[in-house]
């Protein structure tokens, strides 16, 4: 018995790393915006929503790792195969338009959290840039992978945070399990925002060639099923301290709405300098990881899609439709943060409209072809894994719908 507890102790380290890496770098800087603004506008009232947000992304990124692992295929490229080129095409357009702004975000989350050490962003943004290239482009992805994982463990950062703060435990503690629903309009968006930031289309895309990249085959995948509930479990620990932070430093005094992250920060400045270094120290390492996965996403989808060679074990001239598409993401997603009087939090609710209208149409294909017995064998859906996978997608259809309704109302506002 020690023995095969051993064994899959063994199995389980050698698969970690795409599962736990999608699901910890979701907390990017768009979704560390809604998560802090959510508990200074809120409190401990959004606390329940953690519960349900954790299953939805359990159930579709448990059926993209599992799809990788069978078929040894990118999801795009399986899209490409099953649905044809021009479906594939138009999928791509939206998805690098959806993951620019995104870039864009996560520069501007790089360039916000320096500025309050009065770091200047036209310093730390190039940086950061280059930084990024060169961290990729001369990489392999054992070693990547490495550096990702090293970035996941910095995510402490809000938990200390939040422990710092000294928030009412009991009273998150009920909200945890307490749903509470009203019939505001903020609080409706506010719920709708944290379901949509947590469940991006660029993870679905970038979990399943990050598995195939690692060589994780279906005798795996009962390990690498585990990494990715485990990254999923992480991911909502973090947003449930981020939450906290925000509910204990800022709710409790006032309640009020939050430009960005960098005001979440400096909200937690009265409870001591630990609590503000940590909380900014987590916007950076969330900012600069999330800049890399994002282009990253973007170049294997494409490349799979449309059919170029992609990956990091591959040089520069081996795959160089792939580096040319990362290194404009980079540059373009740079650049953009340097120009004055830059609207980041327009640019943030764009992308999340972008996304909202993506995403359901990506859960439809996942789970048609997650059923489709000639591509996955014996591992397509159960009966009950169904149910459970199309209510994921009814749910993410009708919330997602709802976001982007509501946020071109905010924009046609501003």
């Amino acid at each position: 018995m020690l023995r095969r507890l051993k064994q899959h102790l063994l199995i389980f380290f050698s698969v970690i790393g795409p599962g736990f890496i999608t699901a910890v770098v979701d907390n990017d800087a768009g979704g560390i915006f809604t998560y802090s603004q959510a508990g200074a506008r809120w409190g401990y009232l959004p606390l329940w929503t953690l519960l349900p947000i954790t299953v939805l992304l359990i159930v579709t990124q448990e059926m993209c790792s599992r799809m990788g692992a069978v078929t040894e295929k990118g999801l795009s490229d399986l899209i490409r195969e099953e649905f044809g080129l021009r479906v594939t095409f138009f999928m791509m357009l939206a998805l690098v338009l959806a993951n620019l702004t995104n870039v864009m975000a996560n520069f501007a989350g790089i360039a916000s959290s320096l500025e309050l050490f009065h770091v200047s962003r036209y310093i730390s943004v190039p940086l950061a840039g280059l930084a990024v290239w060169l961290l990729i482009v001369k990489g392999t992805y054992a070693s990547v992978e490495k550096v990702f994982l090293f970035a996941c463990s910095l995510y402490v950062c809000y938990i200390a945070s939040g422990i710092l703060v000294k928030p009412d435990w009991k009273e998150a503690a009920i909200y945890s399990v307490r749903p509470v629903l009203m019939l505001d309009p903020s609080y409706i968006t506010m719920i709708i925002g944290m379901v949509g930031t947590s469940v991006a289309p660029w993870m679905q895309f970038y979990l399943q060639a990050a598995v195939v990249e690692k060589g994780v085959t279906a005798k795996e995948y009962a390990e690498s099923r585990i990494e990715v509930i485990v990254g999923c479990i992480v991911m909502s620990v973090i947003a449930f301290f981020i939450i906290v932070a925000c509910a204990g430093a800022i709710w409790s005094n006032k309640p009020q709405d939050i430009q960005d992250a960098t005001d979440a920060a400096k909200g937690l400045r009265p409870f001591g300098d630990w609590a503000y270094l940590l909380f900014c120290a987590g916007l950076l390492n969330a900012s600069f990881f999330a800049a890399c996965i994002l282009p990253l996403s973007t170049a294997y989808t494409v490349c799979e899609g449309l059919g170029f060679e992609s990956g990091v074990n591959r040089r520069f001239r081996e795959a160089p439709i792939f580096y040319w598409l990362f290194t404009g993401l980079i540059v373009l997603g740079a650049s953009v943060i340097l120009l004055p009087n830059f609207p980041l939090v327009k640019m943030i609710l764009f992308s999340q409209v972008i996304n909202g209208v993506l995403l359901p149409v990506v859960l439809i294909f996942m789970v048609l072809l997650v059923n489709k017995e000639r591509v996955m064998k014996e591992w397509v859906n159960s009966r009950f894994y169904n149910v459970v996978a199309w209510t994921a997608v009814v749910i993410m259809i009708g919330l997602t719908a709802a976001l982007v309704a509501i946020t071109l109302r905010d924009l046609g506002l501003r």
